[in-house]
């Protein structure tokens, strides 16, 4: 549980729980599977034991549904780069798998002080990081100052989630709500706020704030992009990332990451120990790698595949659904900056029907961009109906010209909120399309830096994004995506900044939820973009999995899967 102000914070020790595989039924339509392109897993491989005796080594292999874009997760903001990073790296809160708060992790305990401004953590003493340095206090605040002086050539064009939570870096002083972090001994270290930011110890607990080596940040120099993977510049660390966390990082090539169990790891073993992640990009191919045994795993299961997975007997993981699907509105671009021209667009979308056979059964429609969950909807909002009459006509009011609009959406990915963005995008510019817009199609190969593309100034009118949340604060969604002048949707609110400034940090109850729902009603009269739907997401799982460690923020390492040993890593 979070700690009340001035309390502390001492478990008994970490529990750890093993969620049920579970397996979700689903009347499913099918579509043919294209081969998967992906190599055999390795046969079992062995290790000398102590007695000279030769021990077989378990490797999981889980496919994934694009490459990661950086191995530092203080630069990340994709889910493929952290579904890996959070193997290598931890932070020091994590998330209890049951109710997603924040427990106990490289930190054992917290203590909050003058008013919510201050935390003192006292930390773990039995930690090294990979390469042998000492887990302490004075490698924490490394890690913390290294985030607040992040030079603005390494932050990209994205917001990253430092700014997100304690709002700027170093070259704003006056703005950042980061103080400064102290080592008041050598396990105790003490982080200082300029204000109270109240979702802090979950914001903590996401892979942004995972703590790196110290030598390794400084022998690596990760904080210069001077190498490059695909289309994205990366530092030296961002290849080679060395943290505490229970696996090593053995190699990364294009397509292909190889894990490690760490031996000095402080935690739990576990059964696994070689993870192999393979890039399958189409969900079909998955779903057959999945079925023939050439993967253990994999996430992100399409409509066309369910039903196939389900008559093959293998797993569902369905998870809570905590991310959110928008069309995405440039009021740089002409015509979209005009209210009545947005608010067209937002009469043209039958939600129900884009979801309809496209997502899986549960992923419900929204006007609101804060997940259900999280307690803080408001009937406030404007709902916008679908009505394509109405959207004529108020796209005729609007004074639109009937000039193409690009939109851009992404191609060969599956996102936690978007399965399949080509189907989806289909189907929205057959419904603009049939309210009066001139769609002009803009596909973007995802591993061409598509987040970039569209999170930068550009030509754009529209473009398809969503967002996932990695800890359980409705600042995770408002604050990301509104808490600041955004190049993503040309949009410029101080109003609403100030309101999101204020919120975070509200002390849980009632004025904080009421001050959300107010959020949620500004966003929807000013429509910066158009909230569609809540996302249902799933994983699969081969027979081998007895559990996986399912988490609605996605929090799920690996040494925390059972295998039956007793089944073979492929068919004979």
């Amino acid at each position: 549980m979070k700690p009340p102000a001035a309390s502390r914070v001492r478990p008994g020790g970490p529990v750890v729980r093993r969620p049920p595989v579970v397996a979700v039924p689903a009347v499913l339509s099918l579509v043919a599977c294209t081969p998967a392109e992906v190599p055999a897993p390795q046969q079992p491989t062995t290790a000398a034991t102590e007695g000279g005796g030769a021990a077989e080594l378990s490797t999981f292999t889980f496919g994934t549904a694009a490459d990661p874009r950086t191995l530092d997760p203080a630069l990340a903001n994709d889910t493929e780069s952290y579904r890996v990073t959070q193997q290598i790296m931890e932070g020091l809160t994590g998330v209890d798998p049951l109710t997603s708060e924040p427990v106990p992790l490289l930190a054992e305990s917290w203590e909050q002080g003058d008013g919510g401004r201050s935390y003192e953590f006292d930390l773990r003493e039995d930690v090294v990081f990979h390469d042998g340095t000492p887990f302490t206090a004075r490698a924490v605040c490394t890690n913390f100052d290294r985030w607040y002086e992040l030079p603005s050539e390494a932050r990209g064009t994205a917001r990253l989630p430092f700014e997100n939570v304690f709002r700027a870096y170093s070259d704003q002083p006056e703005l950042s709500l980061y103080q400064g972090c102290s080592a008041t001994s050598e396990y105790t270290a003490e982080i200082r706020l300029a204000s109270p930011v109240t979702g802090l110890l979950s914001a903590l607990a996401s892979p942004a704030f995972a703590i790196a080596s110290p030598a390794a940040l400084e022998a690596e120099t990760a904080d210069v992009l001077s190498e490059t993977r695909d289309s994205g510049a990366v530092s030296r660390y961002g290849l080679a990332p060395v943290g505490t966390g229970p696996f090593v990082l053995e190699d990364w090539q294009a397509g292909r990451v190889d894990l490690r169990f760490f031996d000095a790891y402080w935690g739990e073993r576990g059964d696994i120990d070689e993870v192999v992640f393979t890039t399958i990009s189409n969900p079909d191919s998955r779903a057959r790698a999945l079925t023939s045994g050439r993967i253990d795993g994999y996430d992100f299961v399409s409509v066309e595949s369910a039903g196939d997975l389900a008559r093959n007997g293998l797993q569902f993981l369905q998870r809570d659904p905590y991310s959110v699907l928008y069309l995405g509105l440039n009021q740089d671009f002409p015509g979209v900056d005009d209210l009545l021209f947005r608010q067209a667009v937002a009469h043209a979308i039958d939600k129900n029907a884009l979801i309809d056979g496209r997502f899986l059964n549960g992923t419900r429609s929204t006007s609101q961009f804060i997940p259900q969950k999280l307690g803080v909807g408001t009937e406030d909002v404007e709902d916008y109906g679908y009505d394509p009459e109405l959207a004529g006509e108020l796209l005729e009011q609007s004074g639109y010209d009937g000039r193409p609009l690009p939109f851009y959406y992404p191609r060969n990915v599956s996102r936690p909120y978007l399965p399949s963005p080509e189907k989806v995008y289909a189907e929205l510019s057959r419904q603009l399309t049939e309210a009066g817009f001139t769609i002009q199609p803009v596909p973007v190969q995802w591993s061409d830096d598509y987040l970039d593309t569209v999170q930068r100034e550009g030509d754009r009118a529209f473009h398809l994004l969503g967002w996932s949340g990695s800890y359980q604060d409705p600042d995770n969604f408002v604050g990301a995506l509104f808490g600041s002048t955004s190049a993503e949707f040309g949009y410029s609110d101080p109003q609403l900044v100030s309101k999101i400034n204020r919120a975070r940090g509200l002390s849980e109850g009632d004025d904080r939820r009421a001050a959300y729902a107010d959020i949620s009603a500004q966003l929807s009269r000013r429509i910066p973009a158009v909230p569609l739907a809540f996302p249902i997401s799933a994983l699969a799982m081969g027979p081998r999995v007895i559990s996986y460690p399912t988490s609605p923020v996605m929090n799920e390492v690996f040494n925390r899967i059972d295998l039956d040993t007793s089944v073979p890593a492929r068919p004979e």
